[in-house]
């Protein structure tokens, strides 16, 4: 392709558009169905009256997301992507209609999981293609167009949600979603390019079990968090140790350290959600405990940052020219002023109402780091370890949410089940949660690896 040819290009021309189109809808999908379900789930325990199975919904949907993007992973480095979408999809599918169709909440729960398993084998062979149907030039705008097919779903997912489950009912939220994945997956596999086996592909040694351990360390620290008794201390300890015998066969050697080039670029994912989201989920309980806002308004400040997300992340992708690390660093150091700057939530002569900025801003760094990582990842992958590393990047990014997520929320709930006042634990969370956001500014450096230095390589599982 000639200099002209390659400056013409974009995600949305001829070449590109069928392929473009069919990624979106099927990302856009996979994010509504994950934001919906909690605006329907509670509807569906009170007619199935499934009450004390309401947790496994979301943790069973967890644990075998992380099955299948060790799975998709696997796949994705040993054959051409479109059958392993194609089986992801029909497996995803399918758990929405057994979901759907459910009449007992443990047939609902097997519903979740295997909407998990298709979820996770998708997310990540999306990458895979997208690693093969881009140039790297047009990689940031079309990681930037992912953040809109993940955010949106947060803006109007739970909307939706909620007028399908008053109007039509809580199995609507559900069923509804079939046709339009079989859509989707249409205009991805008519679009994307067939592709071939890596001819490099390492001898195949699942990770499927180390995931699974994994996947189950992760609900057994979000069931502790969520006990908060005696019992919840070995709980928490079994899990971790569940979660840290998996993630070492999981990620590449080097992520804790942050190890120059693949290694910082799947840290780098983790941190920015653990940061991101850890407050997320903490925000609208601070605003509706301290300050007395209704559960409709305390959600708005997470509009705010959806919107800067969306924003920051369509302009990143208009140059790339740019190098990564730099945007990545830049938006670090933006989402550490962002949450930081939360702390102001705090306050009570503030009312609160600083969130809107404040949260806004801190949707800004991670529409400027969250697409860069991506780019930075398929842009030092081999071909034939493009899946193994986008399975290690979702899997970093899942955990990391989830043990901050759990974590502030001890330590709010814990001042709240005390009786004193909710400010010193929600400065102690800010805090807490600022220490990721910096610590990406500071690794964004290290997450190039030089070219002529094999040491950088990749070593998953040795």
């Amino acid at each position: 392709m000639g200099g002209r040819d390659v400056a013409a290009a974009s995600i949305w021309d001829a070449a590109h558009r069928r392929t473009t189109v069919g990624l979106l809808t099927l990302v856009t999908l996979v994010a509504f169905e994950a934001m919906a379900v909690g605006t329907a789930m509670p509807r569906a325990v009170a007619e199935l009256d499934g009450v004390a199975w309401y947790a496994w919904t979301f943790s069973a949907f967890l644990v075998t997301s992380v099955v299948g993007m060790v799975l998709g992973g696997e796949v994705g480095d040993r054959r051409p992507p479109g059958p392993g979408v194609l089986a992801g999809v029909v497996v995803f599918a399918a758990g929405l209609v057994v979901a759907g169709l459910a009449q007992h909440m443990a047939v609902l729960v097997l519903g979740r999981a295997v909407q998990g398993l298709g979820a996770g084998v998708v997310i990540v062979l999306l990458y895979v293609v997208a690693g093969q149907a881009y140039d790297s030039r047009l990689r940031p705008s079309l990681f930037g167009a992912f953040a809109a097919g993940w955010v949106l779903p947060a803006l109007l997912g739970p909307l939706a949600a909620g007028l399908l489950t008053t109007h039509v009912g809580w199995r609507a939220v559900f069923l509804g979603l079939v046709p339009l994945v079989a859509a989707g997956l249409v205009l991805l596999l008519t679009g994307a390019p067939g592709g071939t086996p890596p001819a490099d592909a390492a001898p195949w040694r699942s990770r499927a079990g180390w995931a699974l351990l994994a996947g189950a360390g992760i609900a057994a620290l979000q069931y502790a968090a969520q006990r908060l008794d005696l019992a919840a201390a070995g709980i928490a300890v079994l899990g971790t140790a569940a979660l840290a015998a998996g993630l070492r066969r999981l990620l590449p050697r080097g992520t804790v350290r942050a190890r120059r080039g693949i290694p910082a670029v799947v840290a780098s994912r983790g941190l920015l959600a653990g940061a991101f989201f850890g407050m997320d989920a903490l925000l609208p309980f601070v605003l509706t405990e301290q300050h007395g806002w209704s559960a409709a308004t305390a959600g708005l400040p997470l509009t705010a940052g959806a919107v800067g997300w969306v924003v920051a992340a369509q302009l990143q992708g208009r140059r790339p020219d740019v190098p990564r690390q730099r945007v990545l660093r830049l938006g670090a150091l933006v989402l550490t002023v962002g949450v930081a700057a939360t702390a102001t939530v705090a306050v009570p002569a503030l009312g609160g109402w600083p969130a809107y900025l404040t949260w806004g801003l801190a949707g800004v760094g991670m529409g400027l780091g969250m697409p860069s990582v991506g780019v930075l990842l398929l842009d030092q992958s081999p071909e034939a370890e493009r899946g193994a590393n986008s399975a290690a990047l979702q899997i970093s990014d899942a955990t990391a949410s989830a043990i901050c997520v759990g974590l502030s929320g001890v330590l709010v709930a814990g001042a709240a089940d005390a009786g004193g006042p909710l400010w010193p634990a929600v400065l102690a969370a800010v805090a807490v949660l600022t220490v990721p956001a910096l610590l990406t500014a500071r690794v964004a450096g290290r997450t190039v690896a030089p070219a002529a230095d094999p040491s950088c390589a990749t070593n998953l599982g040795r």
